[in-house]
Parts: structure tokens; sequence; C-alpha cells
């Protein structure tokens, strides 16, 4: 008699070699990814030199990025470079990004066709989650267990259970899905999904587009998820099959799966959402906001940083003027992105505009440079974290919300929505 399980308990136990598995299990799975940036590959290289290793498992599930504090901010951000290119040569990895053809990780290596459906990855990034919008299981690790990984191959699991969020319905006007996202970690909280897969799905996910998929998954971190996954279908596939150079496998949850709880929500009652400081889970409607006033606007990063998210902020922007007194720093997820943004005239839109294009890299998300906040200054951006001091200084402020909101508030100096404009 077969067992039903959920996208995530067939996922582990697919790499897993068994034929079933069960919350609370704890199990040793095969890697189809191992990844890691330019704060947390060197720590990982050497903790694989340490344990004895000489040649990466197979080159070709290794992938590093330079996107954190590139491009090198400092001597410090220069040496960690090195250092992880260093060891992407000597070990022959081909999926070693860093300049030009570069991105953010997050957004840089679904679109390589690095991550697939069906897969099992790790990274030392908390937002390597992902990738479960393809309907992989993705989930983030410390940098020890990425370079154990880099060596062996594989690594452990305890299976987690399982949270359904159902979203039905059609979302409004200016709701997308890092509304869905910060709406639902506003309902349970930061700790709400601690250790848990938070499964996304109703029509509104399904009518949802890719890059709405992957900020919803990116997000599942910041409720203390173990990973985010959407089940893959035409979209997904639409999406991946042209960027895939190697097989995969489209995924389902069983009708009789068991989840730990299923949430259910009308897409109608969710309204453009700001999560206001310090936790992503003081998340309140854009009506209920009222006066707030911002120095900063960020539309990037892995969570926003994706053409569609560009469109969405240059269509705002387009014929207005950011607010004098005001940064509006937009900054691509990758340099197809940008090349692609140039291309149709979005750039030219944001110049005009008055706000700073970056090349693509984390930068601000983590107050690492490229728009870093002094002592009582906010900011609104598209980023995924408002801890304090995430931006900069611990007396700032961070408030969280989609490119259309974070884009308006640039042109109005406070926080608000394009049809307050």
């Amino acid at each position: 008699m077969s067992v039903s399980m959920s996208i995530s308990e067939k996922l582990l136990a697919r790499a897993a070699g068994v034929d079933a598995v069960r919350p609370g299990e704890f199990v040793t799975c095969k890697l189809d990814l191992v990844l890691a940036n330019d704060i947390t590959a060197p720590i990982a290289i050497d903790q694989f030199y340490e344990m004895g290793g000489r040649e990466v498992f197979d080159r070709d599930k290794i992938t590093l990025v330079a996107d954190h504090s590139t491009p090198n901010k400092d001597i410090k951000s220069a040496q960690l470079v090195k250092k992880m290119r260093d060891f992407a040569a000597v070990q022959g990895l081909p999926n070693y990004f860093e300049g030009g053809g570069c991105g953010i990780e997050h957004i840089l290596i679904p679109d390589e066709g690095l991550a697939l459906p069906g897969d099992v990855i790790i990274g030392a990034d908390s937002h390597t989650c992902t990738y479960g919008a393809v309907g992989a299981f993705s989930t983030g690790v410390g940098s020890t267990d990425a370079g154990a990984a880099m060596a062996t191959g594989e690594t452990w699991f305890r299976v987690p259970a399982g949270l359904k969020f159902v979203i039905e319905g059609s979302l409004g006007k200016w709701v997308g899905g890092k509304d869905i996202i910060l709406y639902t970690i506003g309902q349970i909280g930061v700790d709400g999904a601690l250790y848990k897969s938070m499964e996304f799905a109703g029509s509104a996910v399904r009518n949802l587009p890719m890059a709405d998929r992957f900020t919803i998954c990116n997000m599942a971190i910041e409720a203390g998820g173990k990973n985010g996954v959407i089940a893959p279908d035409a979209t997904t596939e639409e999406y991946v099959k042209p960027r895939a150079t190697r097989a995969y496998e489209m995924l389902a949850s069983d009708e009789g799966a068991d989840y730990e709880q299923v949430f259910a929500w009308k897409a109608e009652d969710i309204e453009p959402q700001i999560s206001f400081p310090h936790l992503p889970e003081n998340a309140r409607g854009l009506s209920e906001v009222g006066e707030v006033n911002i120095d900063q606007a960020v539309v990037g990063a892995c969570t926003n940083g994706r053409l569609e998210d560009l469109r969405i902020a240059a269509g705002v922007l387009s014929g207005r003027t950011v607010a004098r007194g005001v940064r509006c720093i937009i900054i691509p997820g990758s340099h197809d992105i940008h090349l692609q943004a140039t291309r149709e005239g979005l750039v030219e839109t944001f110049l005009s505009a008055g706000c700073m294009v970056s090349t693509p890299t984390c930068g601000p998300c983590l107050g690492g440079h490229m728009g870093v906040l002094a002592d009582g200054e906010r900011a609104i951006a598209t980023t995924n974290r408002n801890f304090v001091g995430r931006m900069g200084h611990p007396g700032s402020e961070v408030y969280l919300a989609n490119p259309a909101i974070a884009a308006a508030s640039a042109v109005a100096g406070k926080i608000c929505g394009p049809d307050d404009l």
C-alpha cells in the first residue's frame, strides 16, 4: 500500500533512495546542487580542506557566486572573492559567477537552469529556499555543512512537518507574491513555521508568474520555514524547459498528504502589505500605514530584482520624479536582467526619474554597500529582512514592500501606493 506524501516529503524520499518518509525521520540525501557566495564560500572552502577534501564530488553540482560584497567594496571583500575564485579555478568549477554575466545568486541560479524540479539543493545562504518555486526541495545551511557537502555530495535532514497555505481567488490591483508572503508571515509570525515545510497552493498562487513564486519561496525562511515550495505546473515548465540541460521530475503532493496545519485565505482580503520595523511579521495593509516619511527606496534584491519587478517599478516611475531628499536605488537581479531592462527602456525611465541604477549586488540588503543607512534614516525596500541594523545604522528603520509601493513611495517621499500619487 502506497503512502500519501506531500511534495516536500516526495522530494526528500527520492533523494534518499527510499519509498517514503515521514516528519521527524532522519534521512541522508544525495544532492543535486551545493551553492555558496563570497561571504560563506571561504568558510566552506576551509572546512572542505580541513576534512581532507581534495576534489569536489561533482564539478557540475557546485555553484559559487560573488554577489554580496561585489563589486568588491573593500580589501577584505576582495580577498574573500579571490579565495573563492582560486578554489573554483583549482577545482575546475564551470559554475563560478563573478563580474559581467553574474547576478544575485537566487535569481541567477534558476535562470541559468541550475535549479530544477525534483532537485534537492542546499546552499550556504538562508534564502536558498527560493528554488522551491520550481518544485525543488531547497534550504539554507551553515558554511560547515556546505563544505562537507562539496566533498561528499550528500547531507542529512530531519524530515520537516508540513504547513499548507491555500490562497483562492483573484489578487487585487498592485498585489503580488510579495504581499502574499508578507501577509502569511504577518499571520503566523517569524517563528510560525519553525523547521516546517511551507507549501503554497490555491488558484491565486497557480495564477502567479514565476517571478512572484520565487518571491514567495524566497521568504519562507522569514517565518522560520525549512523550505518553501510550490508544486510545478505548466507555468513552471514554460520557465524551466528552455533553461534545463539535464533531466528533471515534476512532483506534486498526493491528495491524502498529511499536514500539521492548513491555512485557507481569500486573495481578495490581501491588500498591498508593508512590514514595519523591526521584523517581517509586523505586516499591515497599506490602508493602515499612516504617515511614514522615507529617506531611501530600494527596488531589487534576490526577493524582487527580476525583470517583472523592474517593469512594475518603471511603470510607476514613468513621467514622475523621485522626491527631493529621497535616494531611490534600482538593482537588477542579474547582468542579463540589467541588459534586457536597458533594451526595454526601463533603465532610461529610472534615470530620468532621478533613480540610481546599480550593477547586480546584494549590497544594501545586508547593509554592506550601495545604500547603507545613517542613524535615524528610513528606507522602504523590496528586500526580505528589516531587522535592527539590517541596512546600516542600528538607529535606522527598514520597511518591506513590493516594487510598486517602493517606487510610489520614492516619488511621494512617504509610504504610499501608486493610486495615491
